[in-house]
């Protein structure tokens, strides 16, 4: 049975992350939006004060300044709440950064409902249907500390614009400094037989907990961290398709237009398979504990199991 070590929360992995960045590339700027503590950014700028603008309470301002940074060969990363930036931001995200496929990096914080108690205005369920809507971006989901570190310094090299979602909740800890991370590479956490567990951000963790449960229940189960929702990582998950020939994919967010969307489509065009999902059904949340949130809302181990469990009697039929 895997054992549940929390660690720090992936936006506390983001703002160490820049702060090494910062040193070791010049050309790094970061902005935010009055929200660098939250954000974590603000220990990037008391570290490069020179190289930091908090241009106060304007997300679409702040993309067109990043964009026009990026535009004279510097990096921006730019911050705020996913729920503030991508909303706000969009027309801005849209014309200043995918269509010229600049070199912006936008990494927000407080994704999903695990923000808990400050509620609906403040938990983003919408952010991967936003982000994955862009044209030419790379959209990224951290789901620890170290997968963190690890993408965020491959995002500052990586040519043209990523979205990155962090949290405000402490997560699991999955990964270990040494642990192979690479951008539009999922990780293969457990391999199984009978049903693929497709997940990324916290629930990856409860999809690990949910395979040992299938396990002592007869129910042989793969576990992939789809970290990389753009680009997917197309091979491994056509060759999961034909391995379990059936999907439970679990994300923090909307059920439609993120995650299960994009590897919906995957595998109807190349290797149809059956598929549950365990997400947020059209809504948003309340305020709440987010522990309490995820067991009403339906983001937990349980469901997942649940879900494996009508999904491999839909594959027998």
């Amino acid at each position: 049975m895997i054992e549940k070590k929390m660690g720090a929360a992936t936006r506390d992995a983001y703002g160490k992350a820049l702060v090494e960045l910062g040193k070791e590339n010049q050309g790094v700027i970061v902005l935010d939006a009055d929200l660098s503590k939250s954000t974590r950014t603000d220990a990037f700028g008391k570290a490069y004060p020179d190289r930091f603008i908090d241009i106060g309470i304007q997300e679409a301002n702040l993309v067109g300044i990043a964009s026009g940074l990026a535009a004279c060969g510097k990096i921006p990363f730019i911050s705020s709440f996913a729920c503030f930036l991508m909303c706000k931001g969009f027309e801005q995200l849209r014309m200043g950064v995918a269509f010229p496929e600049l070199n912006v990096k936008v990494v927000t914080s407080h994704g999903g409902i695990s923000v808990g108690e400050d509620g609906a205005s403040q938990q983003s369920v919408e952010d991967f249907a936003l982000a994955l809507a862009l044209p030419n971006f790379t959209v990224i989901v951290p789901t620890d500390e170290f997968a963190t570190k690890a993408l965020i310094k491959q995002a500052a090299f990586h040519q043209g614009p990523v979205y990155v979602r962090t949290g405000r909740s402490k997560a699991p800890v999955i990964y270990n400094e040494k642990s192979p991370i690479e951008i539009g590479k999922a990780v293969k956490l457990r391999s199984g037989k009978d049903v693929s567990l497709i997940a990324t951000g916290l629930l990856v963790f409860e999809a690990l907990m949910a395979a040992d449960a299938l396990k002592e229940k007869g129910i042989d189960a793969s576990v992939i961290d789809v970290h990389t929702l753009k680009p997917l990582d197309q091979k491994l998950l056509i060759s999961e398709a034909r391995t379990t020939g059936a999907f439970v994919v679990a994300e923090e967010h909307l059920i439609g237009g993120g995650l299960g969307s994009v590897v919906s489509q995957l595998v109807s065009k190349n290797f149809p398979v059956p598929i549950e999902f365990v997400g947020v059904h059209d809504t948003y949340a309340e305020s709440g504990n987010p522990d309490e949130l995820f067991e009403k809302y339906g983001l937990t181990s349980k469901n997942i199991i649940e879900a494996a469990q009508r999904v491999v009697s839909r594959k027998a039929k």
